[in-house]
């Protein structure tokens, strides 16, 4: 009784063109894709070649969520997530850090229906030192979540993984 009861409970979660049968899931298009490869790049230029917390928060949602595989999660907000940036940014200029440069190696996206888009791929990141050639450093996956805000795709979730060092 208690496994028919739990799965009329999961029944009613569903929406009602659930009911209807299996059904594919929606389909990427190009413009999809090409849009989503555009706010990647808005994004990462945010943040590595600009160093622009300012510019990065108008991307990002205000609950924000960034897992890293390395650090856990690092912030679940926008302000935790501009301020950890702001932070970067400041151990950068003062030659606490190094300065990088992300290069996207391969990515796909996935609409999820009535919610926004899942875009997953691979990057690498190379160090940027004055006088010297680009040194790569480091590659790693990621999962993303964007979704619509007022018109604008905002990201909403952040999973950063299969980290390694190249050296």
């Amino acid at each position: 009784m208690r496994l028919a009861a739990l799965l009329a409970a999961a029944a009613f979660a569903l929406p009602p063109a659930a009911y209807a049968g299996p059904t594919p899931g929606p389909e990427p298009t190009q413009a999809l894709y090409d849009e989503i490869a555009r706010i990647d790049a808005e994004l990462f230029d945010a943040l590595f070649n600009k160093c622009d917390p300012e510019r990065l928060s108008r991307i990002v949602t205000d609950d924000v969520e960034f897992i890293h595989d390395k650090w856990g999660q690092t912030s679940k907000s926008r302000t935790e997530f501009v301020d950890g940036i702001r932070r970067m940014c400041a151990r950068i200029a003062s030659g606490e850090d190094y300065r990088a440069r992300r290069e996207l190696v391969s990515m796909t996206v996935h609409p999820l229906n009535n919610y926004g888009v899942m875009q997953m791929g691979e990057h690498r990141f190379y160090r940027l030192t004055p006088g010297k050639p680009e040194e790569l450093i480091e590659t790693g996956a990621f999962v993303d979540l964007w979704k619509r805000v007022d018109g604008q795709w905002k990201l909403y979730r952040v999973i950063s993984y299969d980290h390694r060092l190249t050296k």
